[in-house]
């Protein structure tokens, strides 16, 4: 016989939710009662479970196993534990403890299936407690999803302009020329550099150098079409590739990023002074089969040649 603390926390069990004890504590006075002492195990991954446990009094933690364990719920007085392994046969993926002093009641196999055969209700129960389950269990799998993505966008974009970075540039820039090559699409590349960017952070500090990185992210991301694909290189360089672009329309586009950058005045908010910011920009039309590495050697050797004739100018590869 349970004693009525026990029998309060059965009828409050989600097992036995609507249906009164009395019609099924024939069945529940056969099973055995658990008592566990902080840290026993009750479950154990990759072996066999046959049985349903409610705890009566304390608590369970489930763990997920791995190389370090750690908790992925709490389970406290009419909370149950081992439906899923018990049900479907297959040996449960999480370890399950006692995290204090717990008494729990174990429904073994016979148990349950007399329980199901003579309450609807239980079966009904057992049913809301699986989907239950499921649904936590796709919520912590969305979640996971929306983690990797988080941790997959940081990696891939630079936190100083917000531009995606250079390990960005490898894959997806490559990925976007063989794409163009296949469909016999001219795809063309600016690589851009920031004139005399050692004067800002000599002058007035390497805050404003980062203003003045900022600044130009910003003017490029304003100048480009919505289909260019634009990155920070390294430093005080920049890259864009423009898909389904000729060279005469890239070099339109170019004039139009520079222009903009040189009439775009910044004002450095630690001296309230206005600054003049200019580029310069070589440009390279990508040759059939041509490897992304090829083209940013063509691109920066026109941005040398940009340099060497003084600045503020775009220089096409031959």
């Amino acid at each position: 016989m349970f004693s009525d603390a026990d029998r309060k926390v059965l009828a409050q069990s989600k097992l036995f939710r609507h249906i009164s004890i009395d019609a099924v504590e024939e069945v529940l006075a056969d099973c055995p009662v658990y008592a566990l002492a902080a840290g026993d195990a009750l479950i154990e991954p990759e072996q066999e479970n046959h049985a349903v446990y409610i705890v009566l009094e304390g608590d369970l933690s489930v763990q997920l196993a791995g190389r370090e364990a750690f908790e992925v719920t709490h389970l406290g007085p009419g909370e149950c534990v081992g439906e899923i392994s018990m049900v479907d046969g297959q040996r449960p993926s999480a370890r399950v403890e006692a995290a204090s002093k717990t008494r729990v009641l174990v429904l073994g196999h016979a148990s349950m299936w007399a329980l199901l055969n003579r309450s609807h209700g239980v079966a009904f129960n057992l049913l809301w407690i699986l989907s239950g389950r499921m649904r936590s269990h796709n919520k912590a799998l969305e979640t996971t999803r929306t983690r990797s993505l988080e941790f997959e966008h940081a990696a891939s974009v630079d936190v100083l302009t917000g531009m995606h970075n250079r390990r960005w540039l490898d894959d997806t820039f490559a990925r976007m020329l063989r794409r163009c090559y296949n469909d016999a699409r001219p795809v063309c590349l600016l690589m851009i550099d920031i004139d005399r960017f050692k004067v800002f952070n000599d002058t007035w500090g390497h805050l404003s150098g980062d203003a003045v990185l900022r600044h130009v992210s910003r003017q490029i991301g304003a100048h480009l079409r919505p289909t260019d694909l634009m990155a920070r290189y390294g430093g005080e360089e920049f890259s864009a590739l423009l898909p389904d672009t000729s060279h005469t329309e890239a070099l339109g586009i170019a004039e139009r990023v520079r222009n903009g950058i040189e009439w775009a005045s910044l004002t450095l908010n630690e001296s309230g002074e206005t600054v003049r910011v200019t580029i310069s920009v070589g440009l390279a039309e990508a040759h059939t089969e041509e490897t992304l590495e090829a083209l940013i050697g063509r691109a920066d050797a026109a941005l040398y040649q940009a340099k060497e004739n003084g600045r503020n100018r775009v220089e096409s590869a031959a």
